[in-house]
């Protein structure tokens, strides 16, 4: 046996194997609520996450410490873009930035 036929039985082999696994053949398409959308919870998981353990319960006071992170990128990326359009120099620490 050549290496080549050797690698050809071994390459259908792991085919053969990754086909007939149940994990493969385990979803069958037929709870579909319409065409794409054939999620369906586990059994146990509530029918409306409002209330249930599985609530994420979102803070708004986190919410906001990202909304004013991103409002602050905003403001130093428009700094430094101002700066460059005016001297042709970037500067990437805004506080280096001659006022």
């Amino acid at each position: 046996m050549t290496i080549r036929t050797i690698f050809s039985a071994a390459a259908t082999a792991t085919l053969a194997l990754a086909f007939a696994s149940p994990a493969f053949a385990a979803y069958d398409g037929t709870h579909c609520k319409k065409p794409g959308v054939c999620w369906e919870p586990q059994p146990g998981y509530p029918a409306q996450l409002v209330g249930s353990k599985y609530d994420p319960h979102f803070d708004p006071a986190e919410l906001a410490k990202q909304q004013e992170a991103e409002d602050a990128m905003v403001a130093r990326n428009k700094a430094r873009t101002a700066y460059f359009i005016k001297t042709g120099t970037w500067i990437e620490d805004v506080n280096q930035i001659p006022k």
